[in-house]
């Protein structure tokens, strides 16, 4: 079926597009995407073809995921995702340390943001938060990406305690997706409770980075924008 899944994707290869989105996604030398191939899909052709797929095994997921083409791996996020979702408990539970264990394929930006909310953080509502906490504190960028922008998950059930403790781990980062993923995420907070995010904002805005403080301020009015900037 793996193999099925790469004909078809490959089959809707756009050229023009992949050189684009190669720039795009930072994949030249010495860049946070470095080698990663583009076949040049849209978003929605990759969910129509994972939408074909949803009975796909954790192994046959494991080759997808650990693939070199890019969208290859959003396919195989994209059915996670969905097996997630019809999951009973175990299964979920099974579903969420294949997450984690594999997470070496989950090495982009936009990788990170379409799966680890709908699985990790949605399996950590109610659950011990410790290993997004470990993720916090990773060498690895895309760990840490993922250790807050799972919190989106909490914070939709208005919940923010470990999205406003993960972001103190994370304030000095100097990795600008960091700083752009935690400043997105206090927006978040701040549009369900701005007292919250105001608090957060007088205790740290002259350490956060400026993409960070620029990022969590977007929701509120020009004068209190300009009073923290």
């Amino acid at each position: 079926m793996i193999q099925k899944i790469r004909k078809e994707l490959k089959s809707l290869k756009n050229h023009e597009k992949a050189k684009v989105l190669q720039r795009y996604f930072k994949t030249g030398k010495g860049e946070y995407g470095e080698g990663d191939i583009f076949l040049g899909l849209t978003s929605e052709q990759i969910k129509n073809v994972a939408k074909k797929y949803p009975s796909l095994d954790l192994p046959e997921l494991k080759k997808l995921l650990s693939g070199k083409i890019h969208e290859e791996r959003v396919c195989a996020l994209r059915i996670l995702t969905i097996k997630y979702k019809k999951a009973d408990e175990k299964e979920k539970k099974l579903i969420v340390d294949f997450y984690l264990k594999n997470s070496k394929g989950i090495n982009n930006w936009d990788l990170v943001d379409l799966s680890c909310y709908p699985i990790l953080g949605d399996h950590l509502l109610d659950k011990d938060k410790k290993n997004l906490y470990r993720l916090a504190r990773s060498k690895n960028l895309w760990q840490r990406r993922i250790a807050i922008i799972s919190t989106y998950a909490f914070i939709r059930q208005n919940k923010f305690d470990d999205t406003i403790k993960i972001a103190k781990v994370l304030l000095k980062d100097q990795h600008d997706l960091i700083q752009k993923a935690v400043g997105w995420m206090l927006r978040e907070v701040g549009k369900r409770d701005k007292k919250i995010l105001i608090n957060f904002l007088k205790l740290h805005h002259l350490e956060m980075p400026r993409v960070m403080l620029r990022y969590s301020l977007e929701r509120l009015s020009k004068e209190e924008r300009k009073k923290y900037l």
